[in-house]
């Protein structure tokens, strides 16, 4: 007989055989019946295990099965309002596949975050965990399915590079055969580099920062989802990221309620447009709340976090200050401190998950911004040569996956939705 995945099961009328197989979640004994709860890749099942339905031998593997042994269950579908999901498997096989030694994580176990990620490799089983990566999976299903269903073109990206995109202190530094290069911050210098041919690119990949923080929003290697266009202003741009936002929300909140319930989380689709905001009118309501900073520097983080209460619906923060921002943002026609630039914020204190604005098109701009930043011009000469030949107008954006993850799982620190995460003290298991 061929196998069910366990959501095939509950599509089963009474009566009906299934088989199985999966892990042993949990097990209990109540008079002559053995009740255990079997987990696969789908969902989970109660399965009752009955003397004169299983036969002696099945009967003395459930009841020899320990918590998360791997086993093939094969029995009849029944209706029951007391299991989870209203359905169970009378058994009339049950075999064990391998034996799992005495579980490591019991309940006094998961206060203990820090033992939680030395045992990554195991506790990812938890429902949770699951559950997390299963909605971190989903956001990238609708994002490849936002961008290739609007003419993008997906591309890949160096990650071993000469030259900073984002910020030199943040850089790993490697050896590559005694040359010095270093892992890459963003694909976007490149995705410039390839709207020349295909006029609308996307790219899903990894990023590695070596940002020295603790906070609950840092992991040191993440995943971006990255877009950029030709032909296009910072208008058009913000509202790309309106669009997919939407769509990756409705996408989760559609394929992925089950889980949603399991995390406890109510998530509702943002209405659009966005609401937006200045880095002014941030900066003024941070000195409302006596919280400073000064005009130029980057929102701090326990500002953003005060900000983002605010608000029930991811929202922008717009014309940041040109100190605060990378060298190859394209500057306000009235104003050269400020840029065309924008932070996509999530609700709820979660803060920024996704970064864009216009470029830079103009060579002698661009040099001279190179300049003054006191960068390696050889290694950014490729990067500068593009706007020798045809550089439109263009912009585009990077969305971290995690940071999407954690806000629309509520999350209360960025690496659970890591499913090995990477942070300054741990890079084990």
């Amino acid at each position: 007989m061929s196998l069910h995945t366990i959501d095939q099961v509950f599509k089963l009328q009474d009566g009906e055989t299934a088989r199985i197989h999966g892990w042993v979640r949990s097990k209990s004994r109540i008079g002559g019946l053995t009740f255990a709860i079997i987990r696969d890749g789908t969902g989970e099942m109660q399965v009752a295990a009955r003397k004169g339905v299983a036969d002696d031998k099945s009967i003395s593997a459930i009841n020899d099965a320990s918590k998360e042994s791997a086993v093939v269950v094969e029995g009849s579908v029944k209706t029951d309002p007391r299991a989870s999901g209203g359905k169970e498997i009378q058994v009339k096989s049950f075999q064990v596949l391998a034996k799992a030694e005495k579980w490591p994580i019991t309940k006094s176990a998961v206060t203990s975050p820090s033992f939680l990620y030395d045992n990554r490799h195991l506790s990812i089983r938890g429902r949770k965990s699951a559950a997390v990566m299963k909605v971190r999976a989903e956001i990238i299903y609708a994002s490849f399915d936002f961008f290739v269903q609007g003419g993008f073109t997906l591309i890949s990206a160096p990650t071993i590079v000469q030259s900073a995109c984002e910020g030199g202190s943040t850089l790993f530094e490697l050896d590559y055969f005694g040359q010095k290069v270093y892992l890459s911050q963003s694909a976007q210098l490149y995705e410039e580099a390839a709207i020349f041919a295909f006029e609308k690119v996307f790219i899903f990949q990894p990023a590695f920062r070596a940002e020295k923080s603790k906070t609950s929003k840092h992991l040191t290697e993440f995943w971006m989802i990255e877009a950029e266009q030709a032909f296009v202003e910072q208008q058009d741009n913000l509202k790309l990221q309106e669009e997919l936002v939407h769509a990756i929300v409705s996408r989760v909140v559609e394929k992925r309620a089950k889980e949603l319930a399991t995390l406890g989380r109510n998530v509702r689709v943002p209405e659009k447009p966005l609401p937006r905001i200045s880095y002014d009118e941030v900066l003024g309501m941070a000195s409302k709340k006596g919280i400073g900073f000064t005009w130029g520097e980057d929102i701090p983080t326990n500002v953003e976090r005060m900000v983002s209460q605010a608000f029930d619906r991811p929202f922008f923060i717009t014309d940041y200050p040109l100190s605060a921002r990378g060298f190859y943002h394209m500057t306000k026609p009235d104003n050269d401190k400020v840029t065309k630039s924008a932070d996509l914020i999530a609700p709820e204190g979660y803060g920024e998950i996704a970064t864009g604005g216009e470029r830079v098109s103009d060579y002698d701009m661009l040099l001279e911004r190179v300049k003054k930043q006191e960068l390696p011009a050889e290694s950014f000469q490729w990067y500068l040569d593009l706007r020798k030949y045809g550089m439109s107008t263009h912009a585009g954006f990077g969305i971290g996956v995690e940071r999407t993850a954690r806000w629309l799982c509520g999350l209360k620190h960025i690496r659970a939705a890591s499913l090995f995460p990477r942070t300054m003290t741990r890079v084990n298991p």
